[in-house]
């Protein structure tokens, strides 16, 4: 009897996910193993069931269970399959008190707030630096949660995760272990085991080493209240299995053990008894590349994959959609359904619902099968209301479901069938609560009745939700997209039945007038109104948004002393999308801004949205949002500042700014990424008769080719721009005279380099009457203050922060020392390193650029990270510093590369420490609150990839300064600071100086090979160069061209070897090439006025010589006396020492002046060079 049984369910276990295997890529490397394990779990099982043991091995069963076979997964990618799920790591600053809903949603995102990777869900709190016990896995349904949870498990036992953390791992779903009764700790923990591994005595002599897995924590509707500690006297002792797990949670029973548990967002407080320190790890979902992976995996690459997600890809919103885990198999399901029924492949759904009546309408076969489906419906909704996921083969009788239906439901995947336990569950509990929802829409009452009914089903949902939960729960979610109008009608054409449209839409009036005095709008009710969809419905229920929001279960929205300003916290795609659409229908809200961090931005006076987001925002979801945008007519001010963004998103952006219907006055895109190869783009808008204006691209690298750009777009007739906040320190002469031309040939521009905050408040004049922040009073002030901050002398080495640039000063140049000291509290930006800090005071920092090479050799990580940014040793004041972005050099917006597997390494005494930044941008990696030892940094490697990853790089040209036959240097290289250093000193070495001329604009590979050639013929050796990463100490490739005279232009090239696609151009000038620097001949008698180089130029070169004890050096004994030497020596910056030198040179002959020209050109080559540039020449006497 006991074979047969076992036979019995062995065979069940393999075809229980019969159509299901697509849902989890790895499904089939898992069956073996489940299908052997069943056999020794049988006996146990029916053990534990009957509540009886056979005597003679009572015993063995309690204290020595038994070893048995273990296997492990042949699937070498199992473990890197699912890495890519998005893990946002929150932090709860509480000590002892209880978890309610106050501390566990503040009223804004917290600093300390980041992302994570699987391996760091243990890792220690950033507050505390203790490791938790307890770490919640929530997020919202289909996100990915179980899947996390179950990896774990598997990554553990596969020796991947946590080894070492924990001998025993025990992982349970709660929506099975809800069906016992009883159970004492021993049988809970065999439970936990696909195979018995040690004796219970040994398992728990060691309980700080045992970490139980709860998943779906919130799916049985129980409460795990703490207990007693007497009510667990001993592990073989059987109670309830609540009181068990309330038990073990509540610390009651092995309080040294660890916890993961998972559960849906809207349900924590419920279930979550008193405990200190938790660590809430939100699931946000795949990043693109695993939307990708994921089609990819289904299909087979060859076989469908490339078809369906370029498919995908061609719809933003569908694929927005599938950032959720769970509608991803869904979309491939559907198309999977399309391609065996051989028809085209098409796939319009804008929303869950919609694609789930797609599903239907593909999978359900024949009229007999839909009159089936409603008794479906029913089981579903039943089971919704009385929280149950599991069915007897008796409930789906109870509800009409024949032999033949079930088999049906199975075969197609609807149903599955549990092996363990012989009962029945749907798919996915997302499935179920579809069908609940549906079960509502098909409910055939009379219409009389209508009232009641819809009172009914509200009550219904609010004691199953909550009215708080209610906007969050899936059911609701898609019972507003039933009751669409285009749903509906897919229903009754799914049904062949006639729906009373006016009674279901009371229905939903019924919802909102139960549910909406006592939860004003949230971000859980946008997502009813985009499933829904209707416009009349949108515009009634958005008018409401001018009442206050107040913090809601799980957007963290919140009001702020600007009570006409909304503020919502929104963490992936769908999130934005939804908000987005949403405020389409928003007639009051007229100012909207994106914030990629806490911040105080720009205050707006209009009523307005403010958006916090801490994840970068894909091209796709830019796409999308900037076409909502399009059709918000009401919206005038946006602020995406601090967002980095790709080419491909500002030309969305410009996109829409161009559209006729578009009335956007004021666009703030400060730091947000932008290059001259955007210029173009903006420039478009200025000439397309847009309503823009005001512009603020300040803190962008645009260049004079940038700027020349947006000129011709403020020129032309049609640009009513009359703002333009615009960096000029950086920008030639040439084209700030271009510039200050276009002001002065329209008076109403302004084009300014002020930085200054955005606070659009109105000012008083003496009358006291408003006169605004109008660009005439701006102009005006401007001109008062002597336009301080237009044209700062400074290099290219400067930060620039509140109070415009300040200089860096060279320590040490052998060891790339230098120092710079910033003013006050505020951000500064080094455009030429890339390094950034936040600072809350003034403060002194030291910078030194490091070679990996002499720190990561030491470590075993060369083969499991790469280096993806320069390496530098800061040192500055402890808690001056709140943040600091570290440069890298990966193309994030190739959506190729996770920003989760991106580390900063720490070198410090006791040895190598990775630490995971705050968040990742397009060029940065941010830390908070840093602690400062060398750094920089890494990528962990995936092995399917390895090296290969996109990254920015740039090229750089060098040329001999002194000889005629013009011979080029060419190099490709990653675009780190540190490499660009490290060439220029070797060149310089050879009297080499560079050309500047633009880098490639696409993203170029690490480990490709790439193809010189030029439009002459002319010597290239080597014709091929490979992009690499060599550590700045190490020589770097370059490819040599030996041009000879050169007197007309020549144009370089590189094309990928393999495609021979062109990557990359540039046009070599005659011009391009600088002068030798001239020599200084004596001064004759009858020309006293003249002045010499040194000083005519004294001004600059006080400001802009950063290494002046070279320069003495070279100085020292031959117009320098050795007291003289140290007089200068002693000041303290390099400013104060060339003041004390230029007062010293009063009494010089012209003859030591010349000595001081000709060490300041071996000691500052480009500085000279730069300075005859822009003087035309050089002051000499012949």
């Amino acid at each position: 009897m006991e074979k047969s049984q076992s036979k019995q369910e062995s065979s069940t276990k393999v075809a229980q996910h019969e159509g299901q295997e697509d849902v989890d890529p790895t499904f089939k490397t898992k069956k073996l193993m489940e299908v052997e394990l069943m056999k020794h779990r049988v006996q146990l099982e029916r053990n534990l069931k009957l509540r009886t043991f056979p005597g003679a091995r009572t015993k063995q069963v309690k204290e020595a269970l038994y070893p048995l076979l273990t296997w492990s997964s042949k699937s070498k990618n199992l473990f890197q399959n699912f890495t890519k799920l998005l893990l946002f790591k929150k932090l709860c600053q509480r000590g002892s008190e209880n978890l309610v809903r106050e501390s566990w949603y503040p009223c804004v995102p917290e600093e300390g707030a980041h992302m994570i990777d699987i391996q760091d869900l243990f890792g220690p709190n950033l507050g505390t630096q203790k490791k938790p016990q307890l770490v919640i896995i929530e997020g919202a349904a289909g996100i990915g949660k179980s899947t996390l949870a179950r990896l774990v498990k598997r990554a553990w036992k596969e020796g991947k995760l946590y080894r070492n953390d924990f001998h025993h791992v025990f992982f349970f779903s709660c929506r099975e272990l809800a069906q016992y009764e009883q159970l004492s700790l021993a049988e809970l923990i065999v439970q936990g085991q696909e195979v018995p591994t040690a004796p219970i005595r040994q398992i728990l002599s060691h309980p700080e080493k045992l970490l139980f897995i709860l998943d779906g924590i919130d799916e049985p509707a129980w409460v795990l209240a703490d207990q007693n500690p007497e009510l667990c006297l001993h592990w073989s002792q059987t109670q309830p299995v609540h009181t068990l797990l309330g038990s073990l949670l509540g610390k009651s029973i092995l309080p040294e053990a660890s916890f993961l548990l998972t559960t849906r967002t809207t349900a924590l407080q419920k279930f979550i008894p008193s405990l200190e320190q938790p660590c809430q790890v939100e699931v946000l979902g795949f990043t693109l590349f695993e939307r990708k992976n994921y089609f990819y995996k289904y299909f087979g690459k060859k076989k469908g994959g490339v078809t369906t997600f370029t498919l995908v890809k061609s719809n933003s919103a569908l694929l927005t959609l599938c950032e959720v885990p769970w509608v991803c198999w869904l979309v491939c399901t559907c198309l999977k359904k399309q391609m065996e029924q051989g028809g085209e492949l098409s796939l319009t759904s804008q929303t869950t619902t919609a694609l789930c009546l797609k599903y239907l309408s593909l999978t359900i076969p024949g009229q007999h099968m839909r009159t089936q489906l409603r008794d479906l419906c029913s089981l579903a909704a039943e089971g919704v209301c009385q929280r149950r996921t599991l069915f007897s083969e008796s409930d789906l009788c109870k509800q009409g479901l024949d032999e033949h239906a079930i088999a049906s439901f199975l075969k197609i995947g609807v149903l599955q069938k549990q092996a363990s336990s012989l009962s029945y569950s749907f798919a996915h509990l997302c499935l179920q609560e579809f069908f609940a929802a549906m079960s509502y829409i098909l409910d055939d009452s009379e219409e009389r009745h209508a009232d009641m009914k819809n009172d009914r089903i509200v009550e219904t949902l609010v004691e199953r939700y909550g009215r708080q939960n209610l906007f969050e729960a899936p059911t609701v979610r898609f019972l507003f997209g039933l009751l669409g109008k285009e749903e509906l009608k897919k229903i009754e054409k799914l049904f062949s039945c006639s729906l009373h449209g006016k009674t279901k839409l009371k229905l939903l009036w019924h919802i909102l007038g139960k549910s909406q005095p006592h939860q004003p709008p949230c971000l859980g009710l946008l997502h009813c109104l985009y499933e829904n969809q209707d416009m009349e419905l949108l515009t009634h229920v958005m008018h409401d948004l001018q009442g206050t929001i107040v913090p809601g279960p799980d957007d963290l929205a919140h009001t702020v002393l600007q009570t006409n300003v909304k503020h919502l916290v929104i963490q992936t795609d769908m999130d934005l999308m939804v908000v987005t659409f949403c405020i389409k229908f928003c007639c009051h809200v007229r100012s909207l801004q994106l914030n990629r961090k806490v911040q105080q931005g720009h205050k707006f006076t209009a009523p307005g949205m403010v958006l916090y987001r801490w994840t970068p925002i894909t091209d796709a979801s830019w796409k999308i949002f900037f076409s909502n945008l399009k059709l918000a007519r009401n919206l005038e001010e946006l602020d995406l500042s601090g967002n980095p963004l790709s080419y491909y998103a500002v030309h969305s952006l410009c996109t829409t700014l161009r559209k006729r219907g578009c009335q956007l006055k004021t666009l703030w895109l400060v730091e947000c990424g932008l290059t001259s190869t955007y210029c173009s783009l903006l420039a478009s808008v200025l000439s397309a008769r847009s309503s823009l204006t005001e512009l603020d691209l300040q803190l962008n690298d645009l260049g004079d080719g940038g700027v020349k750009m947006l000129c011709e777009g403020l020129r032309n007739p049609a640009c009513n721009l009359s703002i333009l906040w615009l960096d000029q320190a950086s920008l030639s002469d040439q084209v700030i005279a271009e510039l200050r031309t276009l002001e002065a040939k329209n008076p109403k521009l302004l084009i300014s380099s002020t930085w200054k905050p955005h606070v659009m408040v109105p000012t008083m004049n003496m009358d006291k009457e408003e006169v605004g922040d109008s660009q005439a009073l701006l102009k005006q002030q401007r001109q008062q203050s002597g336009d301080k901050h237009m044209e700062p002398l400074g290099t290219e080495d400067e930060f620039w922060g509140p109070t415009g640039p300040v200089t860096t000063e060279v320590v040490d140049r052998e060891r790339n020392l230098y120092r710079v000291q910033l003013p006050m509290a505020g951000s500064y930006r080094c455009p030429s390193t890339g390094l950034h800090f936040v600072v809350t005071r003034a403060v002194t920092i030291e910078i030194e650029f490091c070679a990996w090479s002499q720190y990561l050799d030491k470590t075993p990580l060369q083969q499991s990270h790469m280096v993806v940014g320069p390496l530098f040793d800061i040192k500055a004041e402890q808690g001056a510093v709140t943040a600091v972005y570290l440069p890298h050099f990966v193309a994030l917006q190739e959506g190729i590369v996770d920003s989760s597997l991106f580390h900063v390494a720490h070198f410090q005494e006791h040895g190598m420490v990775l630490e995971t930044p705050a968040r990742v941008e397009q060029h940065y990696a941010v830390l908070e609150n840093p602690s400062f030892s060398p750094m920089g940094i890494l990528l962990r490697m995936i092995p399917a990839v390895g090296h290969f990853i996109p990254i920015t790089s740039t090229t750089l040209i060098y040329y001999h300064l002194y000889l005629e036959d013009v011979t080029f240097h060419l190099y490709l290289v990653p675009n780190d600071c540190s490499i660009r250093k490290a060439i220029d000193d070797e060149e310089m070495k050879f009297q080499f100086v560079r050309i500047n001329k633009p880098p490639p604009v696409d993203a170029l590979y690490l480990g490709s090979r790439y193809i010189v050639s030029s439009s002459k013929l002319v010597e290239i050796i080597p014709k091929e160069l490979e992009l690499c990463y060599r550590s700045p100490g190490e020589s770097q490739l370059f490819s040599e061209i030996d041009f000879g005279h050169m007197d007309s232009e020549i144009k370089l090239q590189i094309k990928d070897k393999r495609h021979m696609n062109l990557k990359w151009e540039a046009l070599l000038k005659p011009g391009d090439l600088r002068p030798a620097l001239p020599k200084i001949a004596t001064a004759p008698k009858d020309a006293p006025s003249l002045l010499h180089f040194m000083d005519q130029h004294r001004e600059q070169l006080v400001a802009r010589v950063t290494s002046v004890d070279p320069l003495l050096d070279k100085l020292h004994g031959l117009v320098l006396s050795e007291d003289s030497y140290e007089v200068v020596r002693s000041e303290t910056t390099n400013q104060d020492k060339m003041r004390k030198l230029f007062s010293l040179s009063r009494s010089w002959s012209w003859d030591c002046k010349d000595q001081f020209y000709q060490a300041l050109k071996e000691t500052h080559p480009h500085l000279v060079m730069d300075i005859l540039e822009k003087l035309g020449g050089v002051s000499v006497r012949s």
